[in-house]
């Protein structure tokens, strides 16, 4: 029997090529990079298009995301799945790790833990993922997150530790 396409939705989304960014990574401090992305001069990665992530504010070790989630985000149980707030925490901690870094140097997780406290439902409304840095080194950096509604209720918190490196952002090809 053929699938019922009356109910289906769809939805499109577009993005600008990451080597624009990327090309202006290695030059900029992590803070610096991040104030053009929150000022938009310089543009956002791919996956902030694909999963609505809009970054908020970016100081030093710091960092706030918002993100409105869709039906297109939701599981089977009809709640927004637990990947999109897992992303969107793993996001505000690396990126506020990445404040804190000099020109030329990296970072990827080494773990993350999240703990899901509350359902998000289309009803949540907006979500705001905010990242702090607890402890900065040369080698590690730990911080903690929180996601909450933007009526500051709690809905998961999150812990990472990440690894530092020298980087090269490598040239993409398609």
């Amino acid at each position: 029997m053929p699938p019922n396409t009356s109910a289906e939705r769809s939805e499109t989304f577009s993005w600008i090529d990451p080597a624009i960014a990327l090309e202006q990574l290695p030059r900029l401090s992590g803070l610096d990079y991040f104030a053009g992305l929150r000022d938009g001069t310089i543009p956002p990665p791919p996956i902030a298009s694909l999963m609505k992530f809009d970054l908020v504010e970016a100081k030093h070790g710091y960092v706030e995301f918002e993100c409105r989630p869709g039906e297109a985000h939701y599981n089977p149980l009809g709640m927004v799945h637990g990947g999109l707030a897992c992303t969107l925490l793993d996001t505000a901690l690396g990126c506020a790790a990445h404040t804190t870094l000099a020109a030329g140097l990296g970072y990827t997780s080494i773990d993350l833990a999240v703990k899901y406290l509350r359902p998000i439902t289309l009803r949540t409304g907006t979500l705001r993922a905010e990242g702090s840095v607890v402890k900065a080194g040369s080698r590690l950096i730990f911080t903690e997150g929180r996601l909450c509604t933007t009526d500051g209720e709690l809905l998961a918190t999150a812990t990472s530790t990440l690894l530092v490196f020298p980087h090269q952002p490598e040239p993409l090809t398609p």
